[in-house]
């Protein structure tokens, strides 16, 4: 979403803000999943994250050591979501652009710092997510529409349902059916399984 020519002045509305590698200290949140109930204390979550590769691509993200500020995010029930991420959730990094054929999970990247208020206002905030690794094969929309049509629990899943929504939960369940259809996912010179991160 963040284009290296352009002054931070004049980003995308949606663009993530690159951050540096120092990380401030995270503040402590009551962390409820998509259905407001709360998590299990050492229980990990899933999310998928939609962004334009024109605006902020999975080469922007791996720039600058793979730390990003995930912003931009206006939508009520986007931002509920954000704010349920902890540090240590995984997210879907997803290309969302207007052909369906270029819509698809790239790769995995890591919430590191929970949800923060940013700028003067009390509205506008973001969670800090880092790269963790591309996936060795990128799981295009159609293919997981195509599996749908066979698993009721994918059927299910808020990427399909609610197509519009940039933040989505994803289930375990959910979560390892699209590791497999995308084969793990590299990081550095080793095939990861993106369940075990």
């Amino acid at each position: 979403m963040l284009s290296l020519t352009r002054p931070l002045s004049v980003r995308p509305r949606f663009a993530p803000k690159p951050l540096s590698l120092q990380t401030s200290r995270c503040l402590p949140l009551l962390i409820y999943q998509a259905s407001n109930k709360p998590m299990a204390k050492g229980k990990k979550s899933y999310w998928l994250l939609k962004t334009e590769p024109n605006e902020w691509s999975w080469d922007d993200q791996r720039a600058n050591g793979g730390v990003s500020q995930w912003d931009g995010v206006r939508n009520r029930q986007a931002v509920n979501n954000l704010k349920s991420m902890r540090p240590g959730d995984l997210c879907s990094f997803y290309h969302s652009v207007s052909g369906a054929a270029s819509r698809r999970i790239v790769g995995v990247v890591r919430v590191t710092k929970p949800w923060y208020l940013i700028g003067d206002g009390d509205i506008d905030g973001a969670v800090d997510v880092k790269e963790i690794g591309e996936l060795q094969k990128h799981v295009e929309l159609k293919e997981i529409k195509k599996a749908a049509e066979k698993e009721a629990e994918l059927k299910g899943f808020a990427l399909i349902k609610q197509p519009r929504l940039s933040v989505v939960p994803v289930s375990e369940w959910v979560w390892e059916q699209l590791c497999e259809m995308g084969g793990g996912f590299s990081e550095g010179n080793e095939l990861a399984d993106a369940k075990e991160e």
